[in-house]
This record gives C-alpha cells, sequence and structure tokens, in this order.
C-alpha cells in the first residue's frame, strides 16, 4: 500500500500539455458519457473531489467535522493496541468505551492511560471502576502560546501521522466502518513488517 501506484495517468495520443489546447474532435465523434468524470465517482478522481461517499456518517456540532472519527488505543511505541472507527456524532467520550470494550480482558499488564481533555469527566471514573485502569487527561497549560508538545499526547498523534502516509487512509474512502479498521490494523502490520530487522549471526 502506498507504494507503486500510478499517480499520473499516460497522456493519451492527440492531447498535449499547453494551457486550453486541445485536439479538435474528428466529424462525427460521439462523447463516450455525459457527465464529468468526477460526478460519476472515478476511481482516478482527485482526492477530495467526491463528496458523495455512503455508509454510516454523522456530524458533530462541537469539531464542525462532518463524516466519520477514528479512535485509536496506542502503545508508548505508537504502535496499536485497539482502533474504532464511528460516525461523528457519537461524542469522544462515548467512543473510547468502545474502544476499551474491545481490550477488556486482553492487557492485563495495562495500568495507566493517557488521553487528551476531550476524555476527561466521567470517563475517568469509569475507566477505574470498569478496568482498574488510571486515566490521566493531559491538558494542554493555560498559559501556552501556539504549538507546545504535551507529555505522551504526541505519541498517538504522530501515530495519525504514519497514517496519512498511507493515500487509503489519507481520506475517509471506505463504505463500512470494519473496513476503515481493517485498513488501518493492515497499514500498522505493514508499518511493523517494515521496521524488522534480520537477526545477525552470532
Amino acid at each position: 500500500m502506498g507504494n507503486g501506484l500510478l499517480l499520473l495517468c499516460p497522456i493519451q495520443e492527440g492531447w498535449d500539455l499547453a494551457e486550453d489546447s486541445r485536439c479538435p474532435a474528428k466529424a462525427g465523434a460521439v462523447a463516450e458519457r455525459e457527465e464529468p468524470a468526477a460526478e460519476c465517482g472515478d476511481p482516478r478522481q482527485p482526492v477530495g473531489e467526491d463528496d458523495g461517499k455512503r455508509g454510516a456518517r454523522g456530524y458533530d456540532a462541537g469539531k464542525k467535522v462532518n463524516g466519520r472519527k477514528r479512535h485509536l488505543l496506542v502503545d508508548v511505541l505508537g504502535l496499536i493496541l485497539a482502533v474504532v472507527v464511528h460516525p461523528a456524532d457519537i461524542q469522544d467520550r462515548d467512543g473510547a468505551r468502545l474502544v476499551f470494550d474491545r481490550v477488556r480482558g486482553l492487557l492485563p499488564r495495562l495500568k495507566k492511560v493517557w488521553a487528551d481533555g476531550g476524555y476527561a469527566g466521567q470517563l475517568v471514573e469509569w475507566v477505574k471502576s470498569s478496568f482498574r485502569w488510571v486515566l490521566e487527561i493531559v491538558s494542554r497549560p493555560a498559559e501556552a502560546c501556539g504549538f507546545e508538545v504535551l507529555p505522551r499526547r504526541w505519541i498517538v498523534e504522530r501515530t495519525f501521522g504514519w497514517f496519512n502516509r498511507y493515500r487509503r487512509l489519507s481520506k475517509d474512502y471506505e463504505f463500512l466502518t470494519d473496513t476503515s479498521e481493517t485498513m488501518i490494523y493492515i497499514a500498522m502490520i505493514h508499518l511493523m513488517l517494515k521496521r524488522l530487522r534480520p537477526c545477525q549471526a552470532a
């Protein structure tokens, strides 16, 4: 994924790169289609041009996000432990509960989870009573001005940055949320395999 894709289609015979220059149509030629390629959902259309994507979607009025959200639970290296994709009209705290339910009983050594301010509130007590984990909220300092690296917060943000390098994950292309989650797992597997090194002979 992400490599070996044909990004530029070959120029058809009779066309050139000059501005607004096209070969005149042959006499009696009939257009193959009446709709523009982008409106028809052409697979070669530019990223983000087709807004008519289907599937489970929603609108978050707070963040002004229309579509879906991705919730990740990663370790201290930024490697995925769990992922949940859901419509954007589900609040962040409710989405976090879906992520924690995915790993219920699977991480016996886990003791503490760091999260941003969007997960503050009742979720902290729910995690403590349900999993006996400490959910520590990493908030932005009130005196902070401009960009500032927050402790632990940058780890999961870096993971999101890794995914933006995969064309399939740079935008929300999938019809099913399960497919979106699967593509995220595949991207992480690919990233982890690239980091493997052969054992050196003794």
